[in-house]
């Protein structure tokens, strides 16, 4: 299964590569040619969507809320003008003659440098063009931008494949961007006088109705996409898919915790995949050299020329109800350097905090998708209001930054050979002829019909409904939205019901109160982050403390932490006395003040019998818990916290020792004589290794 060619393409490839002496890299195919290169899922088929001249080096594609199409045009990479504008393009897609295949198309936008996502908002676009955020718009209707705006400014933008992109609109009302965590000092150029935000380690994420921005767990690169409850994914070359666990709000509203790393590698099965195509020459014989290299100096490192993620891209949700159920909340993600598509399902348990992504049963020594055309680049895709995947092609010789490459190698490469080329995919299954709704779209403009999308089955329609309702803030239809979230019998229906209200500023108590009860804990979770405005719904909010689902008790551990109460310590203890073997619920609590107080150690100590008994995970919560206390460098605190552990066995008393050595680095101030004295009391049944260890924190 591993590589084969069929018929005459197997001499078409022969003749193109080294072993004629001639070239060593293959020439490319004709869109016809290209779609029978594919060797895709028995139950699937590739159609042609659109091709060169109507798009070339697509990179991000919209369907707006009219299902007018929208495509990002990328060719100057992997080379920045040196001056000037860039070709970067924005183009309209329209299928005049109806028959599903573009065949006419309009420049919305040009001389763009750097363009690479867009995002449908007030009739208009928001496109991520580092180092800025744009809003374009036609305002004449010729279908050109006429009116453009620089939102933001200020982010990294050295770098094309670690800049400001994957600009999404999430359930929660905020739009999201992938910034790799790359630094910079952000301006949102609407408000003045509103303090630059410093990016570096973050991502990105900003609500332009309310006129907020701040930093996101990170990082994310080329590729990000939420499930239906708003969980996060992120595409990263090797790692083809992580999850965001904790938001970035939560892991710095205090400075002291000893990892704010909130994101999971949620992948079970590694790097291997299944490409068709055999690795490029350039990358066969530098792989070579490198291995080489690593032997001579005796390190335990290999490294893969194919076969292996490397440059892993535009990981994609599917939503939507056209494809058959097992492949329905599936993430698909683009490999450029293997050219395939790999899919993955997304498996979750009630005491399971992140989500395990699997390699479906079918695809176990395959690929949902692969080509034999090693100029097949899929970098990024979208669902449409037909529910048919759609998926970019960027389709070049070369995709690899020339950094990265020796310079003899790349004598012979010209990193631009299909920079003129391009195409658009539609992915279906087979027997089956979706059609764009373009009649009903173009008919959609009351806000009434909107609020009726918000129960569609294809979560294009609901979140597109929610952005507009949203923007026209028409509050004529709040008692419909409220009675969608009352008495819906679909959880995600009600969610999406939630959030309008929200958006409207119609969020009360009995809503709030309503929500935290929800059967669905999708709902629950997100009652509690919007419970944290509430401080009446306190007590209901302690009671998902102890619910069934290990997401929804994350959820109360990080929430609880934003409620100015005592109240709160009990119910964290009792979090961390049952879930203190989950490293994110540990975490969860640990973030907040509350959750790495004094107060809450006694009560761990005096009501929740949690120093009872010993293991590993109870060892590495008291590690950081030490590890913050002494961050905080309150000497009172300090020494509390060491003779309380006094008696404890050992090993745990090493946890402690070591877990203050990393807080006090952190903290770098000096060590108060009564914490030193206190130290060296915990030293005091001659373990030698508990002596150096305090020893060394002593004399540094």
């Amino acid at each position: 299964m591993r590589r084969y060619i069929i018929g005459g393409m197997a001499v078409v490839m022969a003749l193109t590569f080294i072993s004629c002496g001639e070239k060593k890299y293959p020439e490319p195919m004709n869109v016809e040619e290209a779609l029978d290169s594919f060797r895709v899922d028995d139950r699937f088929e590739v159609q042609v969507y659109a091709s060169e001249p109507h798009v070339m080096d697509p990179t991000s594609m919209v369907f707006d809320e009219k299902g007018n199409v929208y495509v990002v045009e990328m060719p100057d990479y992997p080379f920045k003008p040196e001056e000037g504008p860039g070709r970067g393009k924005i183009k309209k897609l329209m299928d005049r003659d109806g028959d599903g295949r573009i065949d006419d198309s309009v420049v919305f936008a040009d001389s763009i440098t750097d363009a690479t996502s867009i995002l449908p908002w007030k009739e208009g676009l928001l496109v991520t063009a580092a180092p800025n955020i744009w809003y374009f718009r036609d305002t004449d209707g010729d279908d050109r931008a006429d009116d453009k705006e620089k939102v933001f400014s200020g982010f990294f933008e050295n770098n094309q494949e670690a800049q400001i992109t994957n600009l999404r609109f999430n359930v929660d009302n905020w739009i999201y961007a992938s910034n790799h965590g790359q630094a910079g000092e952000v301006h949102f150029n609407r408000d003045p006088d509103a303090e630059p935000l410093s990016m570096a380690g973050a991502d990105f994420r900003f609500r332009l109705d309310r006129g907020e921005f701040e930093p996101e767990t990170a990082p994310g690169q080329f590729g990000q996409t939420f499930d239906k409850w708003g969980n996060r994914f992120v595409t990263q070359n090797t790692r083809h898919i992580q999850q965001m666990v904790i938001p970035y709000r939560y892991l710095h509203r205090h400075s002291y915790l000893p990892t704010t790393n909130g994101m999971a590698n949620i992948n079970d099965h590694g790097l291997p995949m299944y490409q068709l195509t055999e690795a490029p020459y350039w990358r066969a014989e530098r792989t070579k050299r490198r291995n080489k290299r690593y032997q001579e100096q005796d390190l335990d490192r290999v490294e893969y020329a194919d076969d292996h993620f490397t440059g892993a891209s535009g990981g994609t949700y599917y939503g939507a109800d056209l494809f058959p159920k097992e492949y329905r909340d599936n993430i698909f993600t683009g490999e450029v350097a293997g050219n395939l598509v790999h899919r993955d399902q997304l498996v979750s348990s009630p005491d399971q905090v992140e989500y395990t992504a699997q390699r479906p049963e079918n695809e176990q020594d395959r690929e949902f998708l692969a080509s034999v055309d090693p100029w097949f680049r899929p970098t990024n895709f979208t669902v449409g209001p037909d529910g048919a995947l759609y998926l970019l092609d960027y389709y070049r010789q070369h995709i690899e930054t020339p950094l990265s490459i020796p310079e003899d190698l790349k004598e012979d490469m010209d990193f631009l050979r299909g920079d003129d080329m391009g195409r658009i995919y539609r992915i279906v299954p087979k027997d089956q002829a979706p059609t764009l709704p373009l009649g009903e779209l173009n008919n959609t403009t009351a806000s009434n019909q909107y609020v009726e999308w918000l129960s569609h089955p294809n979560r294009w329609f609901r979140l597109n409904a929610q952005r507009m309702l949203l923007q026209k803030q028409d509050k004529s239809v709040l008692p419909a939205v409220e009675e969608l979230f009352m008495e819906n019998e679909n959880a995600v229906t009600r969610l999406h019901a939630l959030y309008v209200m929200e958006g409207m500023d119609a969020l009360t108590l009995n809503i709030i109160r309503e929500a935290l009860n929800d059967a669905s804990p999708g709902v629950r979770e997100h009652a509690l982050i919007l419970s944290e405005r509430f401080p009446e719904v306190l007590p209901e909010a302690i009671t998902l403390s102890s619910d069934p689902s290990h997401k929804v008790v994350l959820q109360a551990a990080l929430s609880l932490g934003e409620f100015e109460s005592e109240a709160v310590t009990e119910p964290l203890a009792d979090i961390l006395q049952e879930h203190y073997r989950d490293h994110w619920i540990r975490l969860g609590v640990l973030s907040s003040d509350a959750g790495s107080s004094m107060a809450l150690f006694e009560t761990l100590q005096d009501e929740t019998g949690f120093f009872g008994s010993w293991d590993e995970e109870k060892e590495q919560f008291l590690h950081d818990f030490s590890y913050v206390t002494a961050a905080r460098n309150n000497g009172e605190d300090m020494a509390q916290l060491l003779e309380a552990v006094s008696g404890l066995p050992v090993d745990s008393r090493k946890m402690v020792a070591e877990g203050f050595s990393g807080g006090l680095a952190k903290s770098e101030a000096d060590l108060p004589s009564d914490v030193e004295e206190q130290l060296q009391a915990l030293a005091g049944d001659g373990d030698e290794e508990l002596k150096n260890i305090i020893s060394n924190i002593i004399e540094s």
